[in-house]
């Protein structure tokens, strides 16, 4: 098993955190891992993406230049990521702020409505977690407890009381992913 996966959208929507709690957690089973972000000098609102690799052999570089996954936040991350996802391959996104939606008909693409779906329920903090939980019911290549032990290795201490709501953020991201057609 090999998961190339990149993760993008604007700086302060967890994109970071997502790829951060994905190699805690293949590194919790075992896996080899790579974690390789990359951001613009702006806090929130510059774009951010980060490379995650998860394999059960060792893996020769972090860089990719075609990826199995591929999860976009924004338009400049669709514009930019659509395109090197493997045929046969898979695109899920948040299609708010999306204006010009997924074209290829070679990959399988999915979309959950993450941020109106946090909005909505008030838990705004936790989209990314959302995000994270179509994620992992699309590919998953990760027990959930080693998920969780992620998220608390992720998540600085005086905030594991947040942990609960997280969880049930990944719950809910499972519950509402939809095969766009």
């Amino acid at each position: 098993m090999k998961e190339e996966l990149i993760i993008a959208g604007f700086g302060g929507q967890g994109v970071l955190s997502m790829g951060k709690i994905l190699a805690y957690s293949g590194i919790m089973q075992n896996k080899e891992v790579t974690w390789m972000p990359s951001y613009g000098p702006e806090m929130r609102g510059g774009t951010a993406n980060v490379t995650v690799i998860i394999s059960d052999k060792r893996i020769s570089s972090p860089i990719l230049q075609w990826c199995d996954t591929a999860i976009v936040l924004n338009q400049q991350s669709m514009d930019k990521f659509e395109p090197i996802i493997r045929k046969g391959g898979l695109l899920l996104y948040d299609p708010n702020g999306i204006s010009r939606h997924p074209t290829r008909k070679d990959i399988k693409i999915y979309s959950i409505a993450a941020t109106d779906l946090a909005n909505r329920m008030e838990m705004s903090r936790t989209f990314n977690m959302m995000v994270l939980g179509a994620y992992l019911k699309l590919k998953p290549i990760l027990d959930k407890e080693n998920v969780l032990q992620g998220l608390k290795k992720s998540l600085p201490e005086r905030h594991h009381h947040l942990i609960p709501l997280n969880e049930k953020a990944i719950e809910v991201g499972k519950e509402h992913v939809k095969e766009v057609v």
